[in-house]
C-alpha cells in the first residue's frame, strides 16, 4: 500500500490529486496492477486532520510501542517542544544484567513487608549505574540520575534518599551477596571452586580515627599518614569479585583469613581453593586457610624467604616438564606424612629468565666501570663516591667490601642470582590438583590484580568521604556490586569496560513535550550496539520508552 499523485487537466488548469494505492497481481494478463483504494482530494487542500485520524485509528492495530511512535509523529508540529536528552546506553545495559542477576528481586523481597514510601531498590542500582559510568558523590547523583542519565523506573532522587537505600543496602548485604555468588555461578556457568583472595587498603581524607573502621595501618595507597579500612574480594577464575569483605585498617592478615573461611563455609561450597600471593604466607595462614576441608596455593618467598623447605624444594633434583605456554614446571614434595609434608611446584620462564640474566649483566658491566674509576688503595677510608656506589640500590647489590676495606664484585651474590634467574615458586595443600591447574591458578592472580586496579581508577573508591561506619561499609558495598556488573559485562562481550562505554555513548533518549505530556525518544540504535546487546544476550531499549495516551483528549 502506498499514497502517490496524479495530475489532471480541468477549466482551472492542472491539478494534482492524492490516491491511497495499493498493487496487486492480475492472474489473467499475469502482470501487476495498481487499484485505488480512496483518493483524498486534491494536494492544495488536504484534510490534514482527517489524515491524521486515519493514521491514528491504523495505529491501534499495532504494537502498543509502535503504534504509540506513529500517534506521537502524526502530532508532530508547534504542538511538540524539544526539551532535551539523556544519556541511556550505559544505564540500560547495567539494568538489564542488574536483573539478570535477581538483584533487584532480593531486595524487592526483603522490603517486601517494609512500608517504605521510596523506591529503594531503583535507588541502589542508580548508585551502582554512577559508580560505572560517571563517579560522583550522593549530592551530585540527584542531578545526574535526574538530568544527564535515564535510569530504567526511576525519574527524581534525592540525597537522602540515597544514604536511606544506602541503609537498607547494608541490611541485606549477606542475603544479597550470597544470592549474587550463585547467580553468577548458574547464569554464566563458572567455576567456583577456585577463588582467588587478594586485599587493598583505601584511605580517608579525614585525619581523625575512629572505633570501627577508620584506623592507621600499613597502607597500600601509600598515605600512611591517614586512617583506612583494609578491603577484600574473594574473586572467581575468570576476575569476577563474587563476594567482599571491609575490616579496620590496623587488621591483621590472619583475622582476615579467619573471618573469610569462615564465611565461605557457611555457603557450603564443597571444595574451595583460596589463592593468594606471598604477602599472605605464613604458618599461621595456612593452617587457617586449610580448615573446613580448604585448601590453598600460595605463592613463596625466593630471595627472602628461601630458607628450609622452600630452598629444599628450589634445589631439589629432577627434570622440567614443558607446558603449552612456554614454561617449565618441576613437582616437588618435601618431608613425609602428615603436616610435615609440603608440595611445592618449581617454575622457570625461559623467556624472564633470558631477559633477566641480560639485564644483570649490563649492571655488572657498569659496576666494574665504576669500581675501577674509584682508585681505591688497601686501608684507606672511602671517599665519598665509593659510599655512593656501595648504597646505590642497582650496582651495590652485586658489592661486597674486602677485609683490606676495598670494593669488588660480589661473585657469590652473582652465582645465587644466576639460580633465580625466571624463577618463582608454589605450594599448595591439595594432592589431587595438577602441577599445571597449580601454575594456572597462580597466574590468574593478575585478575585479582585488576579487579583492585579498576576499583581505585574506574570507579574510583577511593578517596572516602563518609565517617560513619555502616555508610563506609555500604560504599565499600557498592563498589563491589559495581565491578561485579562490569567484569560481567566484559566476559561475556569480550570488550573492556572503556570500550563498552565508548560504542554505548552516542545512544541517547530525547525528550518531546506536547500537550498531552511527554515522549522518550530513543535515536536509532546502530549495528555495533546491537552487536552488543546480542552478545551480553540482553534486551535492547526500545524506540519509545514513554508517551501519553493519545486516546485521551
Amino acid at each position: 500500500m502506498f499514497v502517490r499523485t496524479v495530475n489532471s487537466k480541468t477549466k482551472n488548469g492542472p491539478t494534482e490529486y492524492v490516491q491511497l494505492c495499493h498493487n496487486y497481481w492480475d492472474p489473467k494478463t499475469k502482470t501487476s496492477k495498481t487499484k485505488v483504494l480512496q483518493s483524498l482530494g486534491r494536494a492544495d487542500s488536504l484534510d490534514v486532520k482527517g489524515i491524521k485520524r486515519l493514521i491514528n485509528s491504523l495505529s491501534r492495530l499495532l504494537p502498543e510501542d509502535e503504534g504509540a511512535e506513529v500517534r506521537s509523529e502524526s502530532e508532530l508540529g508547534e504542538k511538540f517542544q524539544y526539551m532535551g536528552s539523556r544519556d541511556i546506553g550505559g544505564s540500560w545495559l547495567l539494568d538489564q544484567l542488574w536483573r539478570k542477576l535477581e538483584i533487584g528481586k532480593v531486595l524487592e523481597t526483603l522490603l517486601s513487608n517494609r512500608a517504605h514510601q521510596i523506591p529503594i531498590e531503583r535507588l541502589i542500582f542508580s548508585m551502582v549505574a554512577n559508580r560505572a559510568l560517571a563517579p560522583s558523590s550522593k549530592l551530585h547523583i540527584e542531578h545526574w540520575a535526574s538530568e544527564e542519565s535515564y535510569i530504567p523506573g526511576l525519574e527524581k532522587v534525592e540525597s537522602q534518599q540515597l544514604y536511606r537505600a544506602m541503609d537498607v543496602l547494608l541490611e541485606a548485604s549477606e542475603e544479597i551477596q550470597e544470592k549474587v555468588f550463585f547467580s553468577v555461578a548458574n547464569l554464566f556457568n563458572l567455576e567456583v571452586d577456585l577463588l582467588f583472595l587478594d586485599t587493598t587498603t583505601t584511605y580517608f581524607e579525614i585525619s581523625d580515627e575512629d572505633e570501627d573502621l577508620r584506623k592507621r595501618g600499613y597502607s597500600k595507597d601509600e598515605r600512611p599518614g591517614l586512617p583506612q579500612v583494609v578491603i577484600a574480594f574473594a574473586v572467581t577464575r575468570d576476575g569476577i569479585p563474587v563476594r567482599c569483605w571491609a575490616w579496620p585498617g590496623n587488621t591483621s592478615d590472619q583475622d582476615i583469613l579467619e573471618e573469610v573461611k569462615k564465611d565461605l563455609n557457611a555457603w557450603k561450597l564443597g571444595r574451595v581453593i583460596m589463592v593468594q600471593d606471598t604477602g599472605f604466607n605464613s604458618d599461621e595462614n595456612r593452617k587457617t586457610l586449610q580448615t573446613a576441608g580448604g585448601h590453598y596455593i600460595i605463592g613463596e618467598k625466593l630471595r627472602r624467604g628461601s630458607k628450609g623447605k622452600a630452598a629444599e624444594a628450589l634445589s631439589a633434583k629432577g627434570k622440567f616438564t614443558k607446558t603449552e605456554d612456554g614454561l617449565e614446571i618441576k613437582d616437588v614434595t618435601i618431608g613425609g606424612d602428615g603436616e610435615a609434608r609440603r608440595r611445592y611446584v618449581v617454575v622457570r620462564n625461559p623467556e624472564a629468565a633470558k631477559y633477566e640474566k641480560e639485564r644483570r649483566e649490563d649492571i655488572l658491566k657498569e659496576t666494574e666501570t665504576r669500581l675501577e674509576k674509584l682508585k681505591q688503595l688497601d686501608g684507606e677510608p672511602h671517599k665519598k663516591e665509593a659510599c655512593k656506589l656501595r648504597a646505590h640500590s642497582a650496582f651495590g647489590r652485586y658489592i661486597r667490601q674486602t677485609k683490606t676495606g676495598k670494593l669488588r664484585l660480589n661473585k657469590a651474590k652473582i652465582k645465587q642470582e644466576e639460580f633465580f634467574d625466571g624463577k618463582f615458586l608454589l605450594s599448595t595443600s591439595d594432592e589431587t590438583i595438577s602441577a599445571k591447574d597449580v601454575v594456572k591458578g597462580y597466574k590468574q592472580l593478575f585478575e585479582v590484580e585488576r579487579v583492585f586496579r579498576d576499583l581505585k581508577h574506574v570507579i574510583d573508591i577511593r578517596p572516602v568521604y563518609h565517617r560513619l561506619s555502616d555508610r563506609i561499609q555500604s560504599h565499600i558495598l557498592l563498589c563491589w556490586l559495581t565491578m561485579l556488573m562490569i567484569r560481567i559485562a566484559e566476559r561475556e562481550s569480550g570488550k573492556t569496560w572503556f570500550q563498552i562505554k565508548k560504542i554505548l555513548s552516542p545512544l541517547t533518549v530525547g525528550i518531546l513535550k506536547c500537550s498531552k505530556g511527554e515522549v522518550f525518544q530513543l535515536n536509532p540504535i546502530n549495528l555495533e550496539q546491537k552487536r552488543l546487546f546480542s552478545d551480553l544476550k540482553i534486551e535492547a531499549p526500545k524506540r519509545l520508552l514513554k508517551f501519553p495516551d493519545f486516546k485521551k483528549g
